[in-house]
């Protein structure tokens, strides 16, 4: 009598209950990724979209400049105390980077903490140079290695990923070679996930917004240039199952996190691994015959509200952080496993304390050797120290004329334009080190100073307008 009322109610829920498993097996295609997570012991792919599209591997390069260099340190061609020398080609590389000058001498050891944590451009260039006697030459065995690998869509023509059409690699061909470093490098793969660096007063953080903050991140490396997006290289280990995951082409360095612990939260078991068919082994994965796509337009122009960097502040919204079904995959398998934090939440956390390693140039120091010589690199950097004297200079004028004007407080007003103009004046060092301090021009290390020279004498008060213009962007 009353069928007639609940069929349109049944027919509702049908579609509610479509539309929910809709949104577990079909992603949203909005912005161009490729995604891969396999088994680092067997290779085992355990997903793969677009994971054998051609793609520009910008700073992920450096996983083959480090697995080349130390493949020559265990076959005894040089040792992490070889010194090597910062050639004028090398302190040309565009940032990030040391910003070393030519003639400059460190170790294989400091170079490839720096390398890889900073990300440094110069730096995998003096490694080059040091292991392969050229760029060109170290291109070579790059890709000698490559072959040998297994890696068929890489190419090389430079160790640190800067912009060429002509250097190429795939998520999938990416998975191969961090297998290889795990598998070949064992002894070396601390350098592969250091939390964090000291050069003198500068602190840079691991780009890899994973180590610290996703539990059993172990690895790997980020990579950035407006042709390719965000792109990371990720593995972490649970419950003695290690898993890599590959993630190219990102919209911001929040995101491609995020999106590495997603795959790597469903790699480790989330109870859904019997609806996908066997995928194979990363080596089988059939490469695709295509131009690599260039996000320049997407990631570099201007209609982005801010420059794109390889580490910026971009906090994925909550409605964003499910886009590849974080939120319906945990309501389908809620009952399935533990509760845990989202992905999302775990990237937007702070990183977990850590002790930064300490860098520098020179030979190999250890103990008293080493503290002293990070104190006169300290020393060195002196900018931000006379800054801060700057400013409490400043404000003691400031306080002089808030009181009641008398001869004596406009005279001592007067002397407050001088401590503004010599707090203007110590921005400058400032400035000039940002290149030398970004990482993949990361915003994070811009408060770092060089301190090669002295702070400038302040300025008079009419030149202090100058500088406060000029440092505005900076800000």
């Amino acid at each position: 009598m009353h069928l007639h009322r609940l069929l349109p109610r049944l027919s509702s829920l049908n579609w509610i209950f479509l539309a929910a498993a809709l949104a577990v097996v079909t992603p949203r295609a909005v912005h161009a990724e490729a995604l891969l997570v396999v088994e680092a012991d067997t290779g085992k792919v355990l997903q793969a979209d677009n994971a054998t599209m051609p793609w520009y591997p910008a700073s992920v390069t450096k996983i083959m400049t480090a697995y080349v260099t130390l493949k020559a340190v265990k076959e005894g061609r040089l040792t992490l105390d070889t010194l090597l020398t910062v050639s004028p080609v090398a302190a040309s590389q565009s940032p990030s980077k040391m910003g070393f000058r030519p003639g400059i001498q460190l170790t294989v050891d400091n170079a490839l903490k720096m390398m890889m944590v900073k990300s440094a451009n110069d730096m995998a260039v003096v490694l080059a140079e040091g292991v392969g006697g050229s760029v060109d030459g170290f291109s070579a065995m790059m890709n000698q290695t490559a072959a040998k690998l297994g890696m068929t869509q890489t190419s090389y023509v430079n160790p640190n990923g800067l912009p060429d059409d002509r250097q190429v690699t795939s998520a999938r061909d990416l998975a191969i070679l961090t297998r290889a470093f795990i598998r070949d490098l064992p002894e070396y793969e601390y350098f592969a996930h250091i939390p964090s660096i000291r050069y003198g007063r500068r602190v840079t953080q691991n780009f890899n917004k994973l180590i610290g903050r996703y539990p059993g991140a172990d690895g790997f490396k980020t990579g950035f240039i407006c042709a390719s997006g965000y792109n990371l290289v990720a593995s972490a280990t649970r419950n003695g199952k290690r898993l890599i995951a590959v993630v190219l082409g990102a919209s911001s360095g929040q995101m491609r996190a995020v999106r590495a612990a997603q795959l790597l939260e469903r790699g480790f078991g989330n109870g859904l691994g019997w609806l996908k068919p066997a995928l194979g082994t990363v080596e089988n994965l059939v490469p695709v015959d295509a131009t690599p796509p260039n996000l320049r337009e997407e990631m570099c122009s201007a209609k982005r509200k801010r420059p794109a960097t390889d580490e910026d502040a971009d906090i994925v919204a909550a409605n964003g952080s499910g886009s590849t079904g974080e939120s319906a995959v945990a309501f389908f398998t809620a009952g399935l496993q533990p509760p845990t934090a989202k992905p999302s939440d775990m990237i937007a956390a702070a990183a977990a304390a850590s002790e930064p390693i300490p860098v520098y140039t020179g030979p190999t120091k250890t103990g008293a050797a080493l503290i002293a010589a990070v104190a006169a690199e300290a020393e060195k950097q002196t900018p931000a120290k006379r800054g801060k004297k700057s400013k409490i200079a400043a404000k003691k004028p400031d306080a002089a004329a808030s009181r009641t004007p008398t001869p004596k407080a406009e005279a001592g007003a007067k002397p407050a334009a001088k401590p503004a103009a010599a707090r203007h004046a110590s921005a400058k060092p400032d400035a000039a080190a940002k290149p030398a301090a970004s990482a993949e021009k990361k915003p994070g290390a811009k408060p770092v100073a060089t301190g090669d020279k002295a702070a400038p004498k302040p300025a008079k008060p009419k030149a202090a307008a100058k500088p406060k213009g000029e440092n505005k962007p900076a800000g």
